[in-house]
């Protein structure tokens, strides 16, 4: 154990983030430190990289306010959320879920779950972890698959708006790109979808580290008072996802909103979407978590076996003692340490009665689901004014 402890002294401890070729190419362009420093310097050279150029060709083709188009650049929602808010998130979301999430393979550690006859096995899972996080070759497919099926398959024909806007011109033989649309198509689009099937290849990352980890016979206790056998700081993990969860609703409302304005759609119209964004996001960042329900569930079963036995000697011994005469003469019941016990011996038994076979939270569900949906509130104005809307508000609330 002392082996591994000493290896995770290092500053990057265990981190999803901490690696990878772009992570290296920010460090050569002075972008970011070792620990992620400088995160307002990548926010400003990142978004004014994806979201300046496409102001400046469009001012220089007259499609910045008004022209020829429909949907002029300063007056399209989505681009504006996609590259001054979404991007920024993901960003951000890179420092939150690092500080966040360094210390949970410390915490494998520190609770003594990993027996010492699995350490070499859990020293193997964190380096495999490492080799994946930092591999050259996951990025350049990422790459390859945001060209080929990322901007040629689900932008050009799911994504884009089927109307004359400042990137692109319908017509019979399809879509016709501006100067700027070249730039939104072939450098701004691809360089969003890379950061965004990134985190889901983080993600992949994190859920693959629990299921090796899982597959190890870990030391769960099921009186733990977490009612999770000892694991219950892997449901504060949830959390330092929350500003990738607010980003996908973002990024989903300024969707919604373009096609609101200039395709005449209603808020209703897209609520099969707005379920299936809340949900995937509920998959994507609790499902890992699932991993561990077999060995919670033997652990529970267990316990109730074997505290019900104990239980079940302790209250029998209670019985003939206090209730049958076996008590010595002189022995008070009042100050007897037995009663004590045998509410603690309860209480015990109620924890392993109550133990949860994952460690998530109703809470964690409520905080990741509301984090995605506060992005689509501003479009309830469009369906009633903002007086009808905060009358409504309190009624529901008070």
């Amino acid at each position: 154990m002392n082996k591994t402890i000493d290896k995770l002294d290092e500053p990057t401890d265990f981190s999803l983030v901490l690696g990878g070729p772009l992570f290296q190419l920010f460090r050569r362009a002075h972008l970011t430190g070792d620990a992620l420093e400088l995160v307002r310097q990548r926010l400003i050279i990142i978004s004014l990289l994806a979201w300046l150029p496409l102001l400046m060709l469009s001012a220089l083709e007259g499609h910045a306010l008004g022209g020829s188009v429909a949907v002029p650049f300063l007056l399209d929602v989505e681009v504006h959320i996609r590259f001054l808010v979404v991007v920024p998130l993901f960003i951000i979301a890179e420092l939150v879920v690092h500080q966040r999430m360094r210390f949970v393979v410390r915490q494998f550690l520190e609770r003594n779950l990993i027996p010492e006859s699995a350490m070499t096995r859990f020293d193997g899972v964190i380096a495999s972890a490492f080799r994946l996080r930092n591999s050259v070759l996951a990025e350049v497919l990422l790459i390859a698959f945001v060209y080929g099926v990322g901007i040629l398959i689900v932008w050009r024909h799911y994504m884009a708006l089927a109307t004359a806007t400042w990137y692109a011109t319908p017509s019979v033989e399809g879509s016709t790109l501006s100067l700027a649309g070249m730039w939104y198509g072939y450098v701004s689009i691809p360089f969003f979808q890379f950061l965004m099937y990134r985190w889901y290849f983080r993600l992949f990352i994190w859920m693959r580290f629990l299921y090796q980890v899982s597959r190890i016979d870990l030391s769960l206790v099921p009186t733990h008072p977490d009612r999770v056998g000892g694991l219950g700081f892997l449901a504060n993990t949830v959390y330092a996802f929350t500003p990738l969860a607010v980003a996908h609703g973002a990024m989903l409302a300024g969707m919604i909103a373009n096609r609101i304005f200039y395709l005449g759609a209603a808020l209703p119209d897209f609520k099969i979407e707005i379920a299936v964004i809340v949900v995937f996001l509920l998959c994507m960042v609790l499902g890992p978590l699932l991993v561990f329900a077999p060995q919670l569930a033997q652990a529970k079963r267990t316990g109730n076996r074997e505290y019900g036995a104990l239980a079940q000697r302790y209250v029998r011994e209670f019985d003939a003692k206090w209730l049958r005469g076996g008590a010595p003469a002189d022995e008070p019941l009042v100050g007897s340490g037995d009663i004590q016990s045998l509410a603690d011996l309860g209480n015990s038994f109620e924890v392993v009665r109550t133990m949860q076979i994952a460690p998530i939270t109703r809470d964690a569900i409520i905080r990741l689901a509301a984090a995605t949906l506060v992005p689509m509130v501003p479009l309830l104005l469009t369906m009633m004014p903002l007086e009808e809307l905060v009358k409504t508000l309190f009624g529901v609330l008070f």
